[in-house]
């Protein structure tokens, strides 16, 4: 890490937290605003038009009230002025009430389109950009950062469109009334114009630290509340809480910033009419009582004054808010402009298809084959923040660290959060329709070599190879489909037992979910409410044991029946009978499968057709059990620890 970048400071968290250096970050233009607002541009222009005919309904009143006062000072009957009058002021009022419903429901749009574009966006990044971001933050850009936009629809930007129709003609008037008039009034203008775009600069950069905070907060209440048992159990909730209070205090400390500024941009508007108000008023008097101007004329003057420094205040609260909205802009375009997992994969699936790639990868070749693979986590470096990094060595030093395969840490760990290289070399083939077994101590790589073939990640080097076609020239949703795969700590999502089952077989039936249930030993599950498959599992499936989470992520796998199978440590929650039943589940579906199982127990891979042995990144084995036993010191030590032999 170049000497440059700072450091960010330690967290007050038991649990650890990076911090990202406070700059400014990339900034939002101007231009990059336009496209959410063109995805409107038929309302917007509505709105405009309102704007213009309120404008001109606004600029005719001064105009009859002169009229007005002449007929009244010459003693004539005032006719028809009156009503014209009433009906400009109520066309005026109409005008607004529709143009203000426009607008919200544009803004709301705007916030909607915005947010659907960053859901679209997230779910699509790159697996490795979940490793350097913190979900929390990623939230809070689809929350809150998307809302400073719908302020610069409702708050100005489009209000201030028709506010400078008003003040152009509002302007022009009043030179042709008085000009002298005018030369003082544009002369206060211009001062309070110059003092709002030096002030409002800072806007800016102040709303995008704000939000930057409020993202911090988020990621932090994230955190806490998802490991609120480990929290709870620690007797770390003061801490938890201290730490979450201090985040939400630098929100705070940068939402006053922000108030600070924005008290001395509006203010001014305000300042600027009375300053101007007085000006006219003198001067204005005094010269009415020369008899340069009518009093006529200098009660128009005076309507036109304010009508001139209203869409002043539009203008000065337009800055402000498109300043504050280019500071979360900032934040959602650098998701945005990220680029999404298999952006080339449209054209790598027509290639595919055309040479059938796919649909044969399993009719000769082995099924999965890696092929002299070298892989490396990247470094810290092109991590957004250091959490992970700080987080990784923290718990590796309390012994517990969870390296980036999900295995607990061993130097490996440090290695691949290091970006020192997790895999070395590594070559091995597992057969069409057999059991593999992945084996090795912790932080050996297990896991990623199941990362790797269903591309979460790509090789530093060689090839990892589905059916003898390299994985990168296959689209992964076409790969994925042939692929079932249960992590280790594989997720229960939050909803129902139908719900997480039809996750990755959506058309699946009631029968055939029961029938898998059953074939995983959940069956009693289904007994314990009414409701059966539609049975809520709570937020991470906590109204499930853990071995129950295991077999129902195991049964979601199963239900899709894919050609090839990843097993990571899938009966490391289950007991001894529960382990064997789904032994027994798995081996029923294995027929014409090919399974790659990584486990810590040799009890469960004894009987595999080629057991893989891995130790720091590299294969040192390969063979059956007894073959191993013989060959293989590393893999004799583990089965004598387990008393395999």
């Amino acid at each position: 890490m170049s000497s440059s970048t700072s450091t960010p400071p330690r967290s007050r968290s038991p649990l650890g937290r990076g911090r990202k250096a406070a700059d400014d970050g990339p900034r939002a233009r101007f231009s990059q605003l336009l496209p959410f607002l063109f995805e409107h541009k038929k309302v917007l222009a509505l709105v405009v038009a309102l704007s213009i005919v309120g404008a001109a309904a606004s600029l005719a009143q001064p105009l009859l009230v002169s009229q007005v006062i002449t007929v009244v000072q010459a003693g004539d009957p005032l006719d028809m002025l009156v009503w014209a009058l009433v009906g400009l002021v109520i066309v005026s009022g109409v005008i607004s009430g529709y143009q203000h419903y426009l607008l919200q429901r544009t803004g709301t749009s705007v916030v909607y389109s915005a947010r659907r574009q960053l859901v679209h966006r997230i779910l699509r990044l790159p697996i490795s950009q979940f490793d350097r971001r913190r979900t929390g933050d990623l939230v809070s850009r689809v929350g809150s950062d998307t809302t400073m936009l719908y302020a610069v629809i409702t708050q100005g930007l489009v209000d201030a469109v028709g506010g400078s129709l008003v003040f152009v003609g509002a302007l022009i008037a009043m030179l042709i009334i008085d000009p002298v008039l005018l030369g003082l009034t544009v002369l206060v203008i211009a001062v309070s114009v110059v003092t709002v775009v030096l002030i409002s600069g800072r806007v800016r950069v102040v709303s995008r630290k704000q939000q930057e905070k409020v993202g911090d907060l988020a990621a932090a209440v994230e955190r806490s509340i998802s490991a609120i048992r480990t929290v709870r159990a620690s007797n770390a909730t003061e801490r938890e809480t201290a730490a979450i209070e201090a985040d939400a205090r630098g929100a705070f400390d940068m939402g006053v910033k922000v108030a600070k500024i924005s008290a001395l941009v509006v203010p001014i508007a305000g300042i600027a009419l009375q300053v101007s108000f007085l000006v006219v008023l003198g001067v204005g008097g005094f010269r009415v009582a020369s008899g340069a101007i009518t009093i006529a004329s200098l009660v128009s003057f005076i309507l036109f004054l304010f009508m001139m420094i209203m869409p002043l205040g539009q203008a000065f609260g337009a800055i402000n808010s498109v300043n504050q909205a280019l500071g979360a802009l900032g934040r959602i375009q650098e998701v945005i402009d990220l680029p999404v997992e298999g952006q080339d994969d449209r054209e790598i699936a027509a290639k595919a298809a055309a040479a059938g790639a796919v649909g044969a990868a399993l009719a000769g070749a082995p099924a999965i084959e890696f092929v002299d693979v070298h892989f490396a986590y990247e470094t810290p470096a092109k991590v957004e923040d250091e959490a992970a990094l700080e987080t990784a060595a923290a718990a590796a030093a309390a012994g517990f660290a969870a390296a980036p395969d999900g295995e607990p840490a061993g130097d490996t760990t440090l290695d691949a959060v290091a970006g020192k290289g997790v895999l070395h070399g590594v070559s091995f083939a597992a057969a069409r329709g057999k059991r593999t077994a992945i084996v090795g101590p912790s932080g050996a790589g297990k896991s990623t070599i199941l990362a790797l073939i269903e591309r979460f990640y790509d090789p530093t080097s060689g090839s990892v190879r589905f059916g003898g076609v390299d994985v990168r020239e296959l689209d992964r949703i076409d790969l994925r489909s042939q692929i079932g795969y249960v992590e280790q700590d594989a997720p229960v999502l939050a909803g129902t037992i139908r719900q997480n089952l039809l996750l990755a077989t959506p058309d699946a039936t009631d029968e055939e979910c029961v029938r898998v249930l059953h074939a995983v030993n959940l069956g009693e599950v289904l007994e314990r409410s009414e409701e059966g498959l539609d049975a809520a599992v709570g937020e991470d499936g906590v109204m499930l044991s853990g071995g129950e989470r295991q077999r129902l992520a195991i049964a979601r796998a199963l239900l899709a029946a894919p050609p090839v199978l990843l097993l990571d440590e899938s009966t490391s929650s289950l007991d001894g009978l529960n382990e064997q039943m789904l032994r027994e589940a798995i081996d029923a579906v294995a027929e014409n499968r090919s399974l790659i199982v990584i486990a810590h127990r040799l009890s469960t891979v004894v009987d595999s057709d080629q057991i893989v042995v891995v130790d720091h990144g590299r294969v040192v084995g390969v063979g059956t059990h007894s073959e191993l036993v013989l060959s293989t010191p590393l893999y004799r030590d583990l089965a004598k620890h387990q008393l395999l032999v």
